[in-house]
């Protein structure tokens, strides 16, 4: 639902429970309508589509968090520009298992948006390494480490962040993989 469409339906309940109290003598109902045009100025600010893929992440339910957000269609004008960056956050977070590629991008407009938690910021990050060490991209990768472990407050992503610096001392297997059809070959036979 478009955010305008929020607030138009919040002024008409805010509009209707002022009517309600002190034209009609309904002063009871007025109020409860007056209260209720808070759930249209809530979801104005927190979508209701990011607030179920939030839900959904939480209970490990990708496909339905992926569903959800496939149901905002154009996020510049169903989302609060606050919730810019969570929707390029989420739909990274649920692309990562079927397409790493996709996942970089995303998650470079997340953070050029804004994540307001810094856990978010770090998992962000984190995801960022992940693609630079896969492509290749040490060094960049090493620097999104650290910044990630920084970010990192309550250590909730410690065992991640080791086990990726692990992957960091491993050799590159490109540089050290051998034809197996060269074994003891000339150089020139």
């Amino acid at each position: 639902m478009n955010k305008n469409i929020k607030l138009a339906v919040a002024a008409l309940l805010i509009g209707l429970g002022i009517y309600m109290m002190f034209f009609t003598r309904e002063t009871g109902w007025g109020v409860v309508v007056f209260l209720l045009s808070a759930l249209p100025i809530f979801l104005y600010f927190k979508n209701e589509n990011i607030l179920l893929a939030f839900w959904q992440m939480r209970k490990q339910r990708i496909e339905k968090a992926a569903h959800y957000l496939k149901n905002i269609t154009n996020y510049k004008t169903q989302l609060h520009k606050s919730q810019y960056g969570y929707y390029h956050y989420l739909t990274g977070l649920t692309l990562a298992q079927d397409s790493p590629a996709k996942v970089e991008p995303l998650m470079k407009k997340a953070l050029e948006y804004g994540l307001n938690m810094k856990h978010d910021r770090a998992m962000a990050t984190l995801n960022l390494a992940a693609v630079a060490i896969s492509k290749g991209r040490r060094q960049e990768g090493q620097k999104l480490l650290e910044e990630a472990k920084r970010l990192d407050t309550a250590g909730m992503m410690t065992d991640q962040i080791k086990m990726m610096k692990d992957q960091l001392k491993m050799p590159s297997m490109q540089k050290h993989m051998h034809n197996p059809h060269m074994r003891q070959r000339g150089k020139f036979f």
